[in-house]
């Protein structure tokens, strides 16, 4: 039987491929309705990137399994709420402006040149949640010194599978000569119309001819 063909008004469906959900682009508020409708736990919580691979193994097997993050069992008060300092234990983290904050400005203690690094947070809060789910226990002070180490890496972090728009633009326009940013997101725009993987690869294959 043909698979059924995804269109623009197609919305997510439990009979559709994994191939059809990867070249789909759909938003998060799509996500997030998508997989409290097939029941995934604790979908609310979950980030973009964590649904996408939920829902992709409930299409491939038909059954749903549990997120693994530990970090979505988190106790009544913040972190933020009891006070944060270097040996406060990490147990219900808020990415809220002061922690933020508490972060950079203890970093620039330990490094007073430290330059952020683009991606760096990112990578934090993946680090973060990755101690916590393997039951180790950190503090404050261990993010901190985190976050420096991150931020004094040599060379581009390696692209984040999840972030297929950023991923986009960044690759378009170094590969596109003189290319505006303005010329990427028309580009985008394109590629999520598309039929295709979302990766700037598969759009230069259907539409590179004609140009950005």
């Amino acid at each position: 039987m043909p698979k059924p063909k995804l269109s623009k008004s197609m919305t997510l469906s439990k009979s559709m491929t994994v191939e059809q959900f990867d070249n789909g682009y759909w938003y998060a508020l799509e996500i997030k309705a998508f997989a409290v409708d097939i029941g995934i736990p604790a979908a609310s919580k979950l980030r973009k990137d964590e649904l996408e691979e939920l829902i992709k193994h409930f299409l491939r097997t038909g059954s749903i399994r549990n997120p693994t993050r530990k970090t979505l069992a988190r106790s009544g008060v913040r972190d933020v709420e009891r006070g944060l300092s270097l040996k406060l234990p990490v147990v219900s983290y808020t990415n809220d402006r002061e922690t933020k904050d508490f972060i950079v400005q203890e970093a620039l203690k330990i490094a007073p040149k430290l330059k952020r690094k683009s991606g760096a947070r990112y990578r934090l809060n993946r680090w973060r949640e990755q101690q916590i789910d393997n039951g180790i226990k950190i503090t404050y002070r261990d993010l901190v010194r985190q976050y420096v180490r991150l931020n004094q890496l040599q060379g581009s972090f390696p692209q984040a599978a999840s972030g297929r728009y950023i991923n986009f633009l960044s690759d378009f326009l170094a590969a596109e000569r003189n290319a505006t940013r303005a010329q990427a997101l028309k580009a985008w725009e394109e590629l999520k119309k598309a039929e295709i993987p979302k990766n700037y690869r598969e759009w230069k294959k259907k539409y590179g001819k004609s140009g950005a």
